[in-house]
């Protein structure tokens, strides 16, 4: 199965695992929240209890009891002897400081430390509502206000009433109720590592999964990229090596070898078709040099002016053949560089090459240059077949060439473009394109000039 047809069910399949993934991820988390929580108030429910027992043991062993003897009869209208039988209530008996000890010290002994809790001791006001909670005898500071707050806060109540055992006085009817504010908090608080460990790794798969993706992209990019470098090299290598085959075939003709004149037209072609195979093999070797930066640049002074018309000379029989022309416009008042004179040779060349390779009837290629106090401006505008924004952003990527349509003329491996910039940016220079389709395209060149 080739990568055209497995990519998208790799990518269907990695999308799939990793919304799973992130899914049980959150119910998950969700699960051990209300797991925590309804711990938390266990917990709470079990603190409250026991220092409910130990207050109400405490107040019933404090109670002033009246012993009666046998035979003495009971008679509960007596004020005094009420008065004697009813023990302190719990307000009166203990202070806030000292419940608020006991509470501690049983949330401590169930692993709640440094848990913030409101408290009171409140009367039974014998009203419909129960037990009123906003006249508390005994109470912490903050309570009256986190009672009202029953969606974030959690309460527990434990009714003080008498032991079973207890045979004393009557005990006053009280309530002692416990809120904790804001479990929600307090519950992240305490599973923050695993929360944070859950989201780490879910990062963690969701970068392996760009990565993997960007990888499948970039190795099916790299696939394309190939069969094109191929294709194009085997049609650059097939046209001279048959033009060479029909040149050693006609020397091989008696009435070429007697005709010396024949015979170097026929060697001049052959050699011409070596050079041309030569210059193709070089651009390769030259972008893999690039590629892993072994390219030494011979840094020396020189005009860059005089490159350039010595560059523009050189395709002087092409414009002529597509009857193009040139036009010159070097009005840099210093156009001296400190550069490689064959990789900035090339340069320029290229760049024209690049104008006359895509271009249309009646090309005119403008050069002009202007300098500022620290570059050398430098533009190579055409009016050929331009670019489409695509193409722009892509056209200094290595074998990258653009489409041109029913144009299937314009040779070359897709390197040039890709060679210039390296090359300018090695001469710590810039390099940008600006193209319209059908309107022409401009490259413009800053160089830094050469320093005194």
């Amino acid at each position: 199965m080739g990568l055209k047809k497995i990519f998208p069910v790799i990518l269907v399949l990695i999308s799939l695992s990793l919304i799973g993934i992130i899914y049980i991820q959150i119910n998950w988390i969700l699960t051990m929240v209300d797991n925590k929580q309804e711990e938390l108030h266990h917990k709470m429910i079990d603190a409250v209890a026991l220092v409910g027992r130990n207050l109400v043991e405490q107040r019933a062993s404090s109670a002033k009891v009246l012993r009666l003897k046998p035979g003495t009869p009971w008679r509960p209208s007596d004020p005094f002897r009420m008065e004697l039988m009813r023990p302190l209530p719990i307000a009166e008996r203990f202070t806030q400081d000292e419940v608020n000890d006991m509470l501690r010290k049983a949330f401590d002994n169930l692993n709640l430390k440094n848990l913030h809790f409101e408290f009171s001791v409140s009367s039974n006001m014998e009203s419909s509502s129960g037990f009123n909670f906003r006249t508390p005898e005994l109470h912490s500071r903050n309570f009256q206000q986190e009672i009202q707050d029953t969606v974030h806060n959690r309460a527990a109540f434990y009714p003080l009433q008498a032991p079973d055992d207890y045979s004393g006085g009557l005990l006053p009817d009280e309530l002692l109720v416990v809120v904790v504010p804001d479990t929600n908090n307090i519950v992240l608080g305490e599973m923050r590592v695993m929360i944070f460990g859950a989201i780490l790794f879910t990062l963690i798969i969701v970068s392996a999964f760009y990565v993997t993706v960007r990888a499948l992209l970039r190795q099916k990019k790299l696939s394309e990229i190939k069969n094109d470098f191929i294709n194009n090299m085997t049609h650059e290598f097939k046209t001279p090596l048959a033009t060479i085959s029909l040149a050693v075939d006609a020397l091989r003709n008696e009435k070429v070898v007697q005709d010396r004149q024949k015979s170097e037209y026929f060697t001049g072609i052959i050699k011409e078709e070596n050079r041309r195979m030569n210059k193709q093999v070089e651009t390769i070797l030259q972008a893999s040099l690039l590629d892993r930066q072994e390219q030494q640049l011979n840094l020396k002074p020189l005009h860059a002016h005089t490159i350039i018309q010595e560059a523009m000379e050189n395709f002087h029989l092409q414009l002529e053949g597509k009857g193009g022309r040139a036009e010159l416009q070097l009005n840099a008042k210093n156009d001296l560089l400190e550069a490689d004179e064959v990789h900035f040779t090339n340069i320029i060349t290229n760049l024209i090459d690049n104008a006359v390779k895509y271009s249309k009837e009646n090309l005119v290629i403008r050069l002009t240059t202007h300098s500022t106090t620290k570059s050398l401006i430098i533009r190579i505008e055409d009016n050929g077949i331009g670019m489409s924004k695509e193409t722009q952003r892509r056209i200094f990527e290595k074998f990258y060439r653009a489409h041109t349509g029913n144009l299937h003329n314009v040779k070359g491996f897709g390197l040039g473009l890709s060679y210039v910039k390296t090359i300018v940016e090695a001469h710590q220079g810039k390099i940008k394109v600006d193209s319209m389709v059908g309107k022409g395209t401009t490259f413009t060149l800053e160089l830094p000039l050469k320093t005194d």
